[in-house]
Formats: structure tokens, C-alpha cells, sequence
């Protein structure tokens, strides 16, 4: 997935009960990106396997452009939309389709479960890959030699997967940035009203409850009161009479479920909280460190780089992007159309 000239040509496998979210975040980037740039870069078609027509978890119909039987022979590279809760069926020729593809130098991803379907036919092994947080646990128990990581998409050589949703679209960012620079990323983002491209360091918000069940309903809840307030902290015990326990059952329940004591959790929110808005906003570093509970800059700037090993000033001026291609669209070539191979 290399710079080139040429144009890309991809192809989206549609799986039964495929997340229309996920197809539509990653189909509408590179769509995007002709837009935007007032060339042909990317072609794409969508793939049916033993039927054409392809119900979505929504219960949409997408009648497809090939059958896997087939497909163009110049694909670049082949998606898989996967279903909104993974099919742990096997299908022996559809596993056998897709090892031909890579055997013949195609490039594969997998969106939402795609992860999932692509691993199964043993071509995730040795791959650093990802899903979708509800499925992290069963993609590492059944196949132990994919490299699992909880973060929102990976992409490693020619393997590129993503938890879905609108991952979808930040994972087709990247690879485009790397295709054709980030000015031309920057721009497509800027089209989606998105605040900012997410990268492949980003993890994925894993909901507390999902981590811990739901079995302590005061331990979210306390982590609620904290999410609400990061303007201005409460104090333990306030977190604890809200909550209706005691501030040592609260701090029990935070070490034996989180390993962490209240007060490090809380800061920890803080912190993350102060890295977005430094990393997706305008807003002064002083302005920042009042909105996320710090009543002085020397002390906001101390905790931070304690935490990140980076200064606030120094997280902004590191991640700034460097515009070395500027994108010019002409208006006159732009193609709002989907061109087909």
C-alpha cells in the first residue's frame, strides 16, 4: 500500500448482515478523495459471495457488481465488510477465494468483523490486526497466532484492519495520506466536518461496563460523576456521597476492579481529556488546563509531561503537520460519480 501513481482499484466483499456504517465510512473516503483532488485516483466495485444480492445488518439490499467467481483481475486490494456480530461458520471456498487473492499479490482488510472472516482463512498470522472492541476476546482465544491489539485500526504490510463504525473511515485516511500525502487526508476530513484524523496509536473506547460487567453498577456509576465533571473536579468524598458508599468502599471497589485508586483514575480522565483538546483544537495550552481542572499553567504542564513524558507545548508542536503538497481541486474535474472498471 505504497505511494503510487496509479490508480488504486479496491474491491468491498459484503458479508451477510454487513455494518452499513463501517461500508459506507470506508467506500465514502476514497469517493472523497476524487472529489477532492479532481482526479481518478480510486476505482472501486462492491463483491457478492454465492449471491449478489447482500442484506445489511440494517436490512438494507446492496445487489453487488461481481461475484467473488468473477472479480476484476486488477484489483489492488480487497475489503471485507464484515457482519455487526461475528459468524464463527467456516465457508471452505470462501476461505480458499480469499488465499488465492493474496497468493496473487492482493492486498486485504477487514472492517468491523472482516478482522475475523480474514483470519480464519489463516491470513492474519504474524499480522498485528484489530476488531471491534465486542469481539477482541474471541479473535485472541481462536486464533492465538494474530497479533490482537485493542486499537482502532492497524495496518500492517499488505493486512489493514479496523474495529468499524467510523474507524473505518479514519483506517482509508491513513492509507490514502500514505498513498497521497496528508494535506490531501486533511482535506477529505475537512469535507466530513471531522475534527480530526485519528491514527493508528488511537485505542478504542472500550465502555467500562464492557470491561467489567455489570456487576458493579457503583463503580460506573462514580466513573460517570468523573466524566461529567472535569472542569471541576469533586473530591472523593463528594464522588462517594453522590454514590451513596463510603469513600473506603469506594476505594476498593477502584482497586480491586481497575487497579488504580479514585483520585489516579480521576487525573488519568483529566489528562486524556487535556491530550484531545490539545490535539484536535485551537484553544490556548492555559485555556485547556482550566478546562480540565487545573487552576495553574506550571502545574498543568508538570502533571501532563509526568503522565506523557511530553509537555503540552510539546505534544502540540510535535503532532503539528507539515503541508510540503498542497491539493489543488479544480471544480470543473471533480466527479461526484462512481466510476466502475
Amino acid at each position: 500500500m505504497q505511494a503510487s501513481k496509479k490508480v488504486q482499484k479496491y474491491g468491498f466483499l459484503l458479508m451477510p448482515s454487513f455494518s452499513m456504517l463501517a461500508f459506507s465510512s470506508a467506500m465514502e473516503t476514497i469517493h472523497m478523495a476524487n472529489w477532492v483532488s479532481g482526479k481518478d485516483l480510486y476505482q472501486f466495485c462492491t463483491l457478492g459471495h454465492k449471491t449478489k444480492v447482500v442484506l445489511s445488518n440494517s436490512g438494507v439490499a446492496t445487489t453487488t457488481d461481481y461475484l467473488t467467481d468473477d472479480v476484476p483481475k486488477d484489483l489492488d486490494a480487497i475489503i471485507v465488510c464484515g457482519a455487526s456480530s461475528v459468524n464463527q461458520e467456516d465457508d471452505v471456498s470462501l476461505d480458499a477465494w480469499l488465499l488465492s487473492c493474496s497468493k496473487h499479490g492482493i492486498s486485504l482488510g477487514g472492517i468491523c468483523t472482516g478482522s475475523y472472516v480474514l483470519a480464519r482463512a489463516g491470513l492474519l498470522d504474524g499480522y498485528r490486526s484489530t476488531i471491534h472492541w465486542g469481539d477482541l476476546a474471541s479473535l485472541r482465544e481462536a486464533f492465538p497466532a494474530v497479533i490482537v491489539s485493542s486499537h482502532l485500526f492497524e495496518v500492517d504490510r499488505d493486512r489493514f484492519t479496523c474495529s468499524g463504525g467510523t474507524a473505518a473511515m479514519d483506517m482509508m485516511l491513513f492509507l490514502i495520506g500514505k498513498q497521497h500525502g496528508m494535506t490531501l487526508a486533511s482535506h477529505i476530513s475537512e469535507q466530513f466536518v471531522c475534527e480530526r484524523i485519528r491514527t493508528n496509536q488511537d485505542p478504542q473506547r472500550i465502555p467500562l461496563q464492557a470491561r467489567i460487567g455489570t456487576g458493579q453498577p457503583k463503580l460506573i456509576e462514580a466513573v460517570q460523576l468523573m466524566e461529567a465533571n472535569i472542569r471541576e473536579p469533586l473530591s472523593s468524598d463528594d464522588i462517594a456521597y453522590h454514590v451513596g458508599v463510603s469513600r473506603r468502599h469506594l476505594e476498593r471497589l477502584f482497586k480491586q476492579n481497575l487497579e488504580t485508586v479514585p483520585s489516579r483514575y480521576y487525573l488519568e480522565l483529566r489528562l486524556k481529556h487535556a491530550k484531545q483538546l490539545i490535539t484536535q483544537t485551537d484553544k490556548s495550552i492555559l485555556e485547556i488546563g482550566h478546562a480540565c481542572g487545573f487552576t495553574s499553567a506550571p502545574h498543568f504542564s508538570t502533571t501532563y509531561k509526568g503522565y506523557f513524558g511530553v509537555s503540552p507545548r510539546e505534544e502540540r508542536k510535535n503532532l503539528s503537520i507539515k503541508h510540503n503538497n498542497p491539493v489543488q481541486a479544480d471544480k470543473k474535474t471533480r466527479q461526484l460519480w462512481r466510476k466502475k472498471f
